[in-house]
């Protein structure tokens, strides 16, 4: 393993809760996710979900009825996932393991119906680390399954850094790093939110170099930038039709990379 991301593990173990309420601020994130969920999961089955975090997808899937093996770097994120899965009844569905991406070893299974890899592969800045990941996805699907990636969009996030962190452009050292390469410059300090944003043109290559078969690349917050907050008052009919939209021009290749997280789908040849 190339990097070391010990800093990220205590970035997260410092405040497992606000992992936790960021998909209730994100929530187009969240319900386009389980549309696309929806249309290339099995309707029942086996599923490893490598960076859980603090377990709103693995709740909602243990509570479908899948069996669901969940990892975290995070310790302190899988206790928090923990206490949620007991508290709704579902702690025989899931499986809990605190392993790096990178290294799982731990989970000696195979033949797994999809992996859902939400979050590991934007907090790895070396590629050579994000193969590894996902041929340790790969290792463990079955033929025919499924794997749903997630990514930061180096250009989707800009609309997040102009309305939460205006003073980072006075930091142009910074501002060509990511421009350049996605990521800070590597003398930078480390500590808080590190990670990796990626052009939406590299992300179907870098998963069919390992062996899957590309379905779609999406935007997960297509047409919206940061304005969640309209998204999130929406409600009733309005809401549905909106996400219906939305859904319809996920894939749209003159939008995809305005998204701030992207989702790769594929299929294990």
């Amino acid at each position: 393993m190339s990097d070391d991301v010990s800093d990220i593990a205590a970035f997260y173990n410092s405040d497992p809760q606000k992992e936790h309420e960021r998909l209730a601020r994100h929530q187009l994130e969240y319900e386009l996710t389980w549309r696309y969920l929806d249309q290339y999961l099995p309707p029942q089955g086996s599923i490893l979900e490598v960076g859980a975090a603090s377990g709103r997808y693995t709740l909602e899937l243990a509570r479908r009825g899948y069996t669901v093996t969940a990892v975290d770097l995070s310790s302190a994120l899988i206790e928090e996932c923990r206490k949620r899965i007991v508290a709704e009844g579902v702690e025989k569905r899931v499986r809990l393991v605190v392993a790096d991406a990178r290294d799982l070893g731990e989970v000696t299974e195979t033949g797994f119906d999809a992996v859902l890899l939400m979050g590991p592969l934007y907090h790895l800045i070396e590629e050579a680390d994000r193969k590894v990941t996902l041929k340790e996805a790969f290792k463990r699907l079955r033929a025919g399954g499924i794997i749903f990636s997630s990514f930061l969009s180096r250009f989707g996030i800009l609309g997040e850094l102009l309305r939460n962190k205006p003073g980072w452009i006075e930091d142009q050292a910074e501002v060509r790093s990511l421009l350049a390469g996605g990521k800070r410059p590597d003398d930078y300090p480390r500590g808080g939110f590190r990670g990796y944003s990626a052009k939406a043109s590299e992300i179907a290559p870098l998963h069919e170099t390992i062996g899957f078969e590309t379905i779609t690349v999406v935007g997960i917050e297509p047409a919206i930038s940061a304005d969640d907050e309209s998204y999130n008052k929406l409600q009733g009919r309005q809401r549905e039709l909106w996400l219906d939209l939305l859904r319809e021009i996920g894939t749209e290749k003159s939008i995809i990379g305005a998204s701030r997280h992207l989702l790769y789908i594929g299929r294990k040849k």
